[in-house]
């Protein structure tokens, strides 16, 4: 067993709310950079190249990247050997969030109710999600998710008459009703089974695999590398203004479900896609 003390979790995650609304991921810078280069239409270049400005100035004068820094949403991967002491961990989590936020300077956008819409003044509550995993280690994933793609999103409940045809149809529909206001260039995280909210949650976590990695179900993959060509083809381009990179990825998650239904989640984000990962 393993001792790590929720102070431990609150100053990272207060780092990370910071560096996530900062810095691209690896990842997500190199593939931005490569769109540049493949993009066919004028408009299209040259919007990803202010992009490529915006990404610069943010990292260079400590801006975040976008005005909206988003709802912060945690994946805590929880190894069962872990024992947390000096607090209860989701108040330590929360902790993190709101300094990140006040110390960090960054827009503060939750109310504390739907209808009465008061504002917290810190960003918090976070949305978390807790998954235990074997082990003595504590994966933390913060990602910042914006409310301009998040709107954006969708599931459906199809039937399973519907297939992978079906699937396919509903992501489509999902990137074209989006257009411009998902501020693409977009990631597209896919939830296909579970229930209800698994295929939703499946969808959010998919926004966080790297664009650069495929899905290692082959049939999966497939999918992953026809509907980025699709989406592209549609020719909503960057900013929804034309052209040839509509998406950077399409991340694709499964999970068994019930004979009788076909859950489909779709859940767009922008093209920083912001997140951090840290390992305590």
């Amino acid at each position: 067993m393993r001792t790590i003390q929720v102070s431990q979790i609150t100053d990272a995650i207060k780092e990370m709310c910071i560096e996530a609304n900062h810095f691209l991921t690896p990842d997500m810078d190199e593939a931005m950079k490569c769109a540049v280069t493949s993009e066919e239409a004028p408009l299209g270049k040259q919007i990803l190249n202010q992009l490529q400005d915006n990404l610069k100035i943010a990292g260079a004068d400590m801006i975040p990247i976008c005005q909206d820094t988003g709802m912060a949403v945690i994946f805590m991967e929880i190894g069962q050997e872990v024992h947390f002491e000096g607090g209860i961990l989701e108040d330590a989590i929360n902790e993190g969030v709101r300094r990140g936020y006040v110390d960090g300077f960054l827009r503060k956008s939750v109310v504390a109710d739907p209808i009465y819409r008061d504002n917290t003044k810190d960003n918090t509550p976070a949305i978390i999600h807790y998954e235990m995993v074997p082990g003595d280690k504590v994966k933390i994933t913060v990602a910042p998710k914006g409310f301009g793609s998040e709107n954006m999103s969708r599931v459906f409940m199809l039937k399973p008459a519907d297939g992978i045809e079906g699937v396919k149809n509903a992501i489509l529909t999902a990137v074209k009703d989006a257009g411009p206001n998902a501020c693409p260039p977009m990631v597209v995280g896919v939830g296909v089974g579970g229930t209800f909210e698994k295929c939703a949650l499946m969808a959010k976590k998919a926004l966080t695999r790297p664009v650069n990695e495929r899905s290692s179900i082959p049939y999966v993959k497939e999918l992953e590398e026809e509907m980025l060509a699709k989406i592209n083809a549609t020719g909503i381009g960057p900013g929804g203004l034309g052209g040839t990179t509509t998406a950077l990825a399409v991340n694709i998650n499964t999970y068994p479900t019930h004979i009788a239904g076909l859950p489909v989640g779709i859940n767009i984000c922008c093209h920083v896609n912001r997140h951090a990962v840290r390992e305590i």
